[in-house]
């Protein structure tokens, strides 16, 4: 079992995280998020499930070499094939875990699995049996085991202990369960199970309920030692119990006795923006902890209140989330060196000819703005950090729209390296920006998905637009800021086209 007064963070962003339609990323991108999820302190990075394909099986081996503190994990279905091919993706790494599963509840096993409850712990014995060939550190899951029967749900558990799993995680799967009846769960395995002394029991819960970390904190005060989690509470359908949300509700509520992990909140800001601008998925305004409203206060008492004592409307500081506080302290005076500075201070450290680009588009943009806010040099970050091997790249547009019509965008894109240009016409400026692009580049891809958002507060604000693209199933986002949103839009279109030539391009490499 885990220490009493430990809780440990099981990070699966990168594995559950990513089954959000959408929300696929490139290798260079998982790697962004896992190294700044091993600087920060997480215990277990869940990298993807090797047997799903060639990609996956490259991002986890890719994440196993790169992290220095946290152990990876591998997922795999309680097949001889999915646990040999997650142990190949990991067979360089010093210390791995494989994690394998089975369903449990009657629904499942009679609808998906076909199978009877005598064959699904037979299968549970051989599965954990051939991980912990490869591996001491098995982690064993009972799939929508919240909606599976207690006595049955205690044999498969002590089933699989026997058979070497060190790790029992209990997935609350289609977020049914509530609070008061996860706990029971938990404790009843304590109390039932013989052999439960011989490993660490862990909480994975989803969010379609909304109480996804309601029903976490219930479990990790049941006796669960491991929760499994996300950055944002990205997941599937609504998402999985965020990360952030865990860690601070132990922290502000230490009376509770919940114990704590080793992780640094202090990163929890940049991995909300970091997660968010790989996936394209904003963070809504009233999310909890990340959200840009989460240390706003706006009513007239609440200011009062907040000027006499910060305490009286704030349970937590700003800073303990890295939020700087010092937010509007840059312009188009400021230096390289000032640059640098605040950039370190976001947690951001670049080399020389990296910061001599981003010191650059900031000065761009300072020409552009009266003001820079925090939230602006993020995005140059973000959009610095997106670059690809770019296919195509958007020179120059001029968008001519009005009442009267027709809307009319004159695009220049140099395609590999060679310059074209068209003028289209659309039902709109950007309709006519996105047909303009497809004249140039063909391509079948549909447009899934449209969003612009303003980055800070005023009328030259930058427009952050995110676009999402999907062709013979295969998804990408680009996301884009400038200050006219127009150009934003032609920008982010041109960035999803990019990710997905090169997702395309990586599947065709992989599958010879």
């Amino acid at each position: 079992m885990a220490q009493k007064d430990q809780m440990i963070i099981f990070d699966t962003t990168l594995r559950d995280g990513e089954q959000s339609p959408g929300a696929s990323m490139t290798l260079q991108e998982k790697l962004k998020i896992a190294a700044l999820l091993d600087e920060a302190g997480v215990d277990i990075i869940e990298a993807g499930f090797p047997i799903a394909s060639q990609g996956d099986f490259e991002s986890v081996a890719e994440v196993a070499k790169l992290l220095k503190n946290a152990r990876v994990c591998g997922l795999a279905r309680a097949l001889d094939k999915d646990i040999e091919r997650a142990a190949q993706a990991m067979s360089h790494a010093e210390k791995f875990r494989i994690h394998t599963f089975i369903s449990t509840s009657p629904l499942h096993m009679k609808y998906k699995l076909q199978m009877s409850p005598e064959d699904v712990l037979i299968a549970i014995e051989k599965s954990v049996k051939k991980a912990k060939s490869f591996t001491d550190d098995v982690e064993w899951s009972c799939e929508d085991g919240t909606r599976t029967e207690k006595d049955f749900l205690c044999r498969a558990v002590e089933t699989a202990i026997a058979a070497g799993a060190t790790t029992i995680n209990v997935p609350d799967t289609v977020g049914y369960t509530v609070p008061e009846e996860y706990y029971q769960i938990i404790s009843m395995l304590i109390e039932r199970v013989p052999n439960i002394d011989k490993a660490t029991l862990s909480a994975h819960c989803h969010n379609d309920l909304g109480l996804a970390v309601a029903n976490s904190m219930a479990a990790v005060r049941a006796g669960a030692r491991q929760v499994e989690c996300t950055i944002n509470g990205l997941g599937e359908r609504a998402g999985n119990a965020a990360m952030e949300e865990i860690v601070m509700a132990g922290r502000v509520r230490k009376d509770l006795n919940i114990p704590q992990p080793r992780i640094n909140p202090v990163y929890f800001t940049q991995l909300s923006k970091l997660v968010s601008s790989v996936t394209g998925f904003p963070v809504q305004y009233n999310k909890a902890i990340v959200g840009k409203n989460a240390f706003a206060h706006e009513s007239g008492i609440h200011q009062d209140g907040m000027l006499k004592n910060k305490e009286t409307y704030e349970i937590m500081r700003p800073e303990d989330i890295g939020l700087n506080t010092s937010n509007l302290v840059m312009g188009k005076h400021s230096g390289r060196h000032a640059f640098s500075k605040k950039c370190a201070e976001m947690g951001y450290q670049f080399d020389d000819d990296s910061l001599n680009s981003l010191f650059k588009k900031f000065k761009n943009l300072a020409d552009q703005k009266k003001h820079i806010y925090d939230d602006d040099i993020i995005s140059l970050i973000e959009e610095n950090n997106a670059a690809l091997q770019e296919t195509l790249t958007c020179d120059e547009l001029t968008v001519i729209c009005g009442s009267e019509g027709p809307q009319r965008a004159i695009l220049k894109l140099t395609i590999d390296g060679k310059d074209h240009d068209v003028t289209a016409r659309g039902h709109g400026p950007v309709d006519a920006i996105f047909t303009a692009i497809s004249n140039l580049y063909h391509h079948n891809a549909t447009l899934e998905l449209y969003q612009v958002h303003a980055v800070t507060e005023g009328t030259d604000a930058q427009a952050k637009v995110t676009v999402r693209l999907n062709e013979d199933e295969f998804v990408a986002t680009g996301t884009s800021a400038h200050t006219d949103t127009m150009t934003s839009s032609a920008r982010a279109y041109v960035n999803a086209l990019n990710r997905l030539i090169l997702r395309k391009k990586s599947h065709r490499s992989a599958t010879g």
